[in-house]
């Protein structure tokens, strides 16, 4: 990442193909066979109506129980149904990095997966990381090297950033700057989320809600 960043700086678009094509695949081979029996409509029912599918997300510690479409993505149910808007939805595409949560500790696209796929699997959002009134270390770095204008990549930065130093992958800035890549700071804030996710490291930033 840099102060004015370049393409090949944010996402190597064949890298972001191949993630999105993946992804693209993986829910057709899980979901397909789901998504078209349930489509079928029976007596008296039209295939909206049977495509509604019952099933709860442990979110942020909790479990809730969601009635929607099969084709609900995560994004949406986090969203409109449970009203955790701090996951924000940029592209819709998977290119921007806006609406990243964890999953099991790991950093995926919300809007790229299907809410009903994981069901099972423990969810962290933004509005998870924090303790009480006690802010997580990456949340407080953010804050003390500002690394946000906007504000609106910024729960997405967060989330990437504390599986960033989970993974890590922050023995340097430019380790950092390659993969905190998927996150698109449009303000151009680069160069203080480095600084943010390299103090946060320090103080073993990774450890919290996770």
């Amino acid at each position: 990442m840099a102060d004015e960043p370049e393409d090949d700086a944010v996402v190597d678009p064949s890298r972001r193909r191949f993630l999105i094509q993946s992804a693209v695949a993986t829910t057709s081979l899980v979901v397909g066979p789901m998504l078209g029996a349930a489509t079928e409509a029976g007596p008296g029912k039209t295939a909206t109506e049977t495509s509604v599918v019952s099933f709860s997300l442990t979110v942020n510690g909790v479990e809730r129980k969601l009635d929607v479409d099969l084709r609900t993505t995560l994004l949406d149910a986090l969203r409109e149904e449970l009203e955790l808007t701090g996951t924000k939805k940029g592209c819709d595409q998977g290119a921007c990095g806006a609406c990243t949560v964890l999953v099991d500790g790991r950093r995926i696209n919300s809007c790229l997966t299907l809410a009903v796929m994981q069901s099972g699997r423990s969810i962290t959002t933004i509005e998870g990381l924090a303790t009480g009134d006690a802010l997580h270390p990456v949340q407080a770095a953010f804050i003390q090297q500002d690394g946000f204008q906007c504000g609106y990549c910024t729960p997405g930065q967060i989330c990437s950033a504390v599986a960033c130093i989970a993974e890590g992958h922050t023995s340097s800035d430019e380790e950092i700057r390659e993969w905190m890549s998927g996150n698109i700071c449009r303000c151009g804030a680069y160069t203080n989320i480095v600084a943010a996710v390299r103090e946060a490291a320090k103080k073993g930033g990774s450890n919290a809600a996770l």
